[in-house]
């Protein structure tokens, strides 16, 4: 079953954008685009919600704690829930709020802070035909204690990309395994909600969306991962990242 629903998490505190975040979520923050042929700049918003709508995406819940009438104003003309997380409590967190919405099915969950310039095609493909519970899109980083980071074993490709079947996810390693890092997209079965939920209530306060992935896989659930080589994360979630993002969608997107 292909996912058709997408969680997209918007309740982040924004610090390393404060200035900005104080008054506007970061999902609305613009990026360029080619529209006609044309350059334009639009939220980055536009850019996820167009990109999983182009993988079969049909409806969307957005979480939030600030900017709900910001939000609310801007998406009107759409079909799209919302609902509340109270408190910043971390990515994992986040995720259950929408657990409802997902109602027992597939589900993309997709952070607000940047997009992909490709690869949700193949990830929902990838989960329709191998069965998983958990889809992961990699990345090479150069820095990998400062992201989440795959144990991974190789699986020939997929859609001409590097397949892995994944053992372990690492939330900012201090000695990292390899260098294939999450992007802020993934596809889940169920699963992750049972795991989120066991997760919490061992670990309270910070709750990352890794510990609930780690505890799928170690309870024999099935993980795996695309490498994109050519494919981009535009992330707008600190200055230094949000400046190569404008640069490089100016020039390629």
């Amino acid at each position: 079953m292909r996912p058709r629903k997408a969680i997209i998490t918007c309740a982040g505190k924004g610090s390393r954008m404060a200035h900005l975040t104080s008054y506007m979520p970061k999902a609305l923050f613009p990026i360029f685009r080619r529209l006609d042929g044309k350059v334009a700049a639009e939220p980055v918003i536009e850019s996820i919600l167009a990109s999983m709508s182009d993988a079969g995406v049909s409806e969307f819940c957005f979480v939030i704690r600030n900017h709900k009438e910001l939000l609310e104003s801007y998406l009107s003309t759409r079909e799209i829930s919302f609902v509340a997380q109270p408190e910043p409590k971390g990515f994992g967190d986040a995720v259950l709020m929408g657990e409802q919405f997902a109602l027992g099915g597939p589900v993309f969950v997709h952070a607000d802070d940047g997009v992909l310039t490709g690869g949700y095609k193949e990830a929902a493909s990838l989960y329709d035909q191998k069965d998983a519970d958990i889809i992961l899109l990699l990345r090479e980083v150069s820095n990998p204690q400062r992201y989440g980071i795959v144990t991974a074993v190789p699986e020939g490709e997929f859609m001409n990309h590097k397949l892995f079947r994944i053992s372990e996810v690492e939330e900012k390693p201090q000695n990292p395994k390899s260098n294939l890092a999450l992007s802020a997209v993934y596809v889940f079965s169920p699963k992750i909600f049972s795991a989120l939920h066991e997760t919490k209530a061992i670990i309270g306060k910070e709750h990352e969306l890794t510990y609930g992935i780690s505890k799928v896989i170690h309870d024999g659930g099935v993980a795996y991962g695309i490498l994109l080589e050519k494919e981009k994360w535009l992330n707008v979630g600190d200055p230094d990242s949000y400046h190569k993002a404008l640069e490089y969608s100016y020039e390629n997107y």
